[in-house]
Parts: structure tokens; C-alpha cells; sequence
């Protein structure tokens, strides 16, 4: 017996190579799933319930297929909910009038949650911190929108209804959405995405002067308005982590935080529109202060753009992660979008130059349906290629709060 014995070690010791192959080493592989005007999902004017169940499932099947690890869908778009809530209506993209709930009536976030989990993804729960109405002259309100009971807390631009990220109940309210879906739900992340004052339009300011002469305690409006996104990023990761421990928090920013020319330490390149000088996120800070558990910034542009190279930026966020972790937003609907995105190696690129990256730790696509046709032929790449291996989602390599 001992010969056979000794035969089958060998065997086995031959064999352990090969199974270690069959894992790659931890990566996250994340594709954002936009329910605002119903861009992925539900299909537009899909207001079944049971097909909107079958329409997902598809969807994840499809990223289960191509190697993805984690799915980041937008559960609250503009102030309304994709799953029963106390503080705010029923979605319109879910059921095409604000506040009319499913029917037949189930919870989306409880079914999406368990059938994500199922095929052994994560739930990245996306919300919008400020948006309270996609168009003021097309989206429908219900009567128990919170800008019916709290007209004083929103502010018109363009045409769309925010929140006044100055206004401190607006700030705490938003607080208690966020809280009550960690409280309740498996997800494992709440994210959010680069909308936090809106981008700018040229001619027209940010009407927030009666809050700022209110509450700006002599700063001047930048400095101000940068300390109210501060504030709420404060306040959420602190809510999160009362709530869940284990639940993360993760922002995907514009991906220009500043150019060079305002600031040594930003990147090399000409955006029209920053973080933090026109969106007023300064990401770098919520890094440091360990108020976010990852970054992840939206990459969109390819290799060698005039005004923000790729390769460029890949180099300064991977500088700039303060020992969190990185995923970078890679613009897979840009395919076909011009004469760099036609290039079939241009995505397949990007991945190699990120897992060739330090202090990059996956990246997340944008957006689901753009995989529907197999664009470029890069959903075959990724499946037969790129995530032809299986791999887990990093470990946090810290917990925000540093608690």
C-alpha cells in the first residue's frame, strides 16, 4: 500500500499548479446598473412586475457569464425608491407614475439583493445624495415627495430640483434614507456616484446665496460649499457604519479631482469641470480622513485624449488611494463613439495598463446595456480572456472611521 500511497502524492503535488490557476487573485469586477429614465433596467415602459424579475435576471446572468463580481444598481435615482420606503415614493422609472407601487407588488431591492447574492456577487446599493427631480417640466411628483412637504429645502437649476447641500435638515434627511436601507437591507455597499453639486451651466450659478448668507459663518462660497459635501460624507459614513459594520461605503467621482494649474498636486490635464473646484467633492479628503472605504473614479476617456489621457490619470489615482481601495470606471458605452473607441484594443488596454497599476484593485463598467450587443467583441473578451478565471472581491484594507 505504501508504493500506491507515495504514487498518489505525487499525483495530487502535479495536480495543485493547475487548481491554483482556477482562481485569480481577488479583483472586483463591477458594472453599474442605471435605473434613472430607465437606461438598463427596467426596460422603458416594462412596468410588470414579473417581467421586470425576468428582465434582471437576464441582466445578471449576462454578467455572470462575462466574469463580473459585483453589481452597483442605482436604487434611488432622484430622491424616490426602488423598494418600500417611509421616506420617499415609489420610483417612476419602476412603475411609470411616481408613487404607484409594483404590481404584482414585491420588493425590487429584496429580489435583486437575494438573486445577486445568489450567483455570488455583491450588491453595491447606487443613490443619488442631491438630485430630487430628473425634469420639472416631464417627471411626475407624487404628493408625498419630500419636495411637497419641504419646497424650502430645494433649489432649481436648469432643469432639474436639487437638494441645497447647505440646508443641515436636507443634509439629515438624506441621512435617514441611506440609514434605513442599511438597517434593512443585505446590501453590501452604498455608492455614490459624481453628483454632488451639479455640473455647472455655463451662464447660469448655483442659486444656493440665500443658504450661504444664512449659513456661511463668514467663508467664502467655494470653501462653504465644499464644507457642506464634507459634512454630509461625514455624516453617512458615521450613519453606515452605526448601522451595518460590515456594510461599505464607496464614491465613484468625476475622474479629474484637480488640474495641475490650480494645484501642484493635481493631474496633469485641461478637464473644463473638476471635483473640487467645480463640483465642490474633495475626494482626497474623504481618503485621508478614512470617511470612504473605496474610490472609485470614472475613467471614460481613452489613451492619449487632449485633455484627460487615460494613462494619465490611471497613474495620479493610483497615487492618490491613501491605502483604500481603487476601482476604476472604464466607459465601455463609448464603443463605436469615435475613431480611438472603434479601436478594438482600447478597452482590452485599459484593463492591462489598471492590473499593471499599484493601488488598483478592479475596476466597474459603464453601463449594462452596453454589453447587451457585445460591443467591440469586448464582452467575449472578458469572458474568454480577461475573466475567463473567477475571482473574489478584494478585502477592505480599512474600515471608514477608521472604528
Amino acid at each position: 500500500m505504501k508504493p500506491i500511497f507515495s504514487s498518489l502524492c505525487i499525483m495530487a503535488a502535479c495536480l495543485l499548479p493547475a487548481f491554483s490557476h482556477a482562481q485569480a487573485k481577488p479583483e472586483f469586477r463591477g458594472v453599474w446598473v442605471a435605473t434613472v429614465d430607465n437606461i438598463d433596467w427596467p426596460s422603458r415602459g416594462n412596468y410588470n412586475s414579473d417581467s421586470q424579475k425576468v428582465e434582471f435576471i437576464r441582466l445578471l446572468d449576462m454578467h455572470q457569464r462575462n466574469g463580473m463580481n459585483a453589481m452597483i444598481v442605482q436604487i434611488r435615482p432622484v430622491t424616490d425608491a426602488f423598494y418600500p420606503s417611509q421616506y420617499e415614493p415609489w420610483s417612476e422609472f419602476l412603475t411609470g407614475k411616481q408613487g404607484r407601487p409594483p404590481m404584482p407588488y414585491y420588493d425590487p431591492l429584496e429580489f435583486m439583493v437575494t438573486e445577486t447574492h445568489k450567483r455570488g456577487m455583491e450588491f453595491h446599493a447606487w443613490m443619488n445624495p442631491y438630485r430630487a427631480v430628473f425634469n420639472i417640466n416631464t417627471s411626475s411628483i407624487a404628493p408625498n415627495h419630500i419636495t411637497r412637504i419641504h419646497p424650502e429645502w430645494f433649489l432649481t437649476y436648469g432643469d432639474k430640483r436639487y437638494f441645497d447641500p447647505g440646508n443641515k435638515e436636507a443634509q439629515q434627511f438624506v441621512t435617514n434614507v441611506v440609514s434605513d436601507v442599511v438597517s434593512r437591507y443585505a446590501v453590501d455597499a452604498v455608492h455614490f456616484d459624481d453628483y454632488f453639486y451639479p455640473y455647472r451651466i455655463a451662464g447660469k450659478e448655483f442659486p444656493d446665496n440665500s443658504s450661504y448668507v444664512r449659513y456661511g459663518n463668514g467663508m467664502n462660497k467655494e470653501d462653504w460649499r465644499r464644507s457642506n459635501v464634507d459634512s454630509i460624507i461625514l455624516r453617512l459614513s458615521n450613519a453606515i457604519k452605526k448601522a451595518n459594520p460590515k456594510c461599505q461605503f464607496g464614491i465613484s467621482p468625476f475622474g479629474v479631482w484637480r488640474n495641475d494649474d490650480k494645484d501642484p498636486d493635481g493631474s496633469k490635464t485641461k478637464a473644463g469641470q473638476t471635483n473640487y473646484d467645480d463640483l465642490y467633492a474633495d475626494i482626497l479628503l474623504w481618503l485621508k480622513n478614512n470617511w470612504i472605504d473605496y474610490v472609485a473614479p470614472q475613467l471614460y476617456w481613452e489613451f492619449g485624449h487632449k485633455a484627460a489621457p487615460y494613462e494619465v490619470l490611471l497613474d495620479w489615482w493610483s497615487k492618490h488611494t491613501y491605502g483604500k481601495n481603487c476601482y476604476i470606471g472604464l466607459g465601455v458605452y463609448r464603443a463605436g463613439s469615435n475613431s480611438a473607441w472603434k479601436d478594438i484594443t482600447q478597452l482590452p488596454r485599459q484593463i492591462e495598463a489598471l492590473r499593471n497599476t499599484p493601488n488598483i484593485q478592479g475596476m466597474i463598467f459603464f453601463s449594462s446595456r452596453s454589453f447587451n450587443n457585445n460591443p467591440n467583441g469586448w464582452s467575449d473578451s472578458l469572458r474568454l480572456e480577461y475573466f475567463k478565471e473567477p475571482a473574489k472581491t478584494p478585502e477592505m484594507t480599512t474600515i471608514s472611521n477608521g472604528k
